[in-house]
């Protein structure tokens, strides 16, 4: 599978000016002959706390990405935000075919950023097959929970993280994208946005990363594609040939946490 990561400079709350930016990047991950590109957390607004504002209650975000995905013959992915009450941070990829391939609510809002004062949690880790792969999609502060990603790689061989993580924890992101790799065998990518935007800066470092932890392709402090071919024997030769995800004890940890 070819896959594309777009690295956006996300204009704060302004629709209209990121689908454009966003059909320039579906264009040129269609020139590079990516199988499907994956966009930053809430990808056409920015991180918001006005959910009253951005929110989507008739799905035209959605529908927005499928006419692009049908257009240009390619999977994405993307971040928005659904509804204007009772809001969630969400997750979709869609297919040429107009498929939903997934919706994922992110399961741990940042409390840290008030999150949780405008968004409801998730609570259902989701996966879908395309190109050979299985693929769960995560939100940017869920990258510190590495429990549901122990869970997740029961099935998937790929786990994105969309994000809008800052540059003042930019070591953090790294070294967490690169040990959730080593952790679970499989491929990891980390979707950044980058830029400036309500009061905070933003370095990128989108990347993919290899079932070994070795980084195959980033981008740093500026726009772009992040573009790599990567292989599902290669998650299943690693997982073969080194199985330590066979010693976990999942039933004494579970005992443990609730002692």
């Amino acid at each position: 599978m070819k896959l594309a990561l777009a690295q956006l400079d996300i204009a704060f709350e302004d629709k209209s000016t990121n689908k454009k930016t966003v059909k320039q990047f579906i264009q040129q991950s269609v020139s590079e002959n990516a199988d499907i590109i994956f966009f930053p957390e809430m990808t056409l607004t920015g991180f918001s706390m006005n959910s009253s504002y951005i929110g989507d209650d008739n799905k035209e975000t959605i529908e927005f990405f499928k006419e692009m995905s049908s257009k240009h013959n390619i999977s994405i992915g993307f971040g928005y935000v659904e509804g204007t009450s009772h809001s969630k941070n969400k997750y979709c990829v869609v297919e040429p075919q107009g498929k939903e391939l997934v919706v994922y609510a992110k399961i741990h809002p940042f409390s840290y950023g008030s999150e949780t004062k405008f968004y409801e949690s998730g609570n259902e880790i989701t996966h879908f097959n395309a190109f050979n792969f299985n693929i769960t999609p995560f939100i940017c502060y869920d990258l510190r929970f590495p429990e549901i990603f122990q869970i997740a790689s029961k099935k998937s061989t790929l786990i994105t993280v969309a994000a809008n993580w800052p540059d003042e924890r930019r070591e953090h992101w790294i070294t967490l994208l690169k040990a959730r790799a080593i952790e679970n065998q499989c491929y990891i990518a980390g979707i950044n946005r980058v830029g400036e935007s309500n009061g905070l800066t933003y370095s990128g470092d989108s990347m993919i990363v290899d079932p070994l932890g070795n980084i195959i392709g980033t981008l740093y402090a500026e726009e772009g594609l992040v573009i790599a071919d990567i292989n599902q024997d290669d998650v299943t030769s690693v997982r073969e040939k080194f199985r330590f995800k066979d010693d976990r004890k999942e039933i004494l940890y579970y005992n443990m946490y609730n002692k």
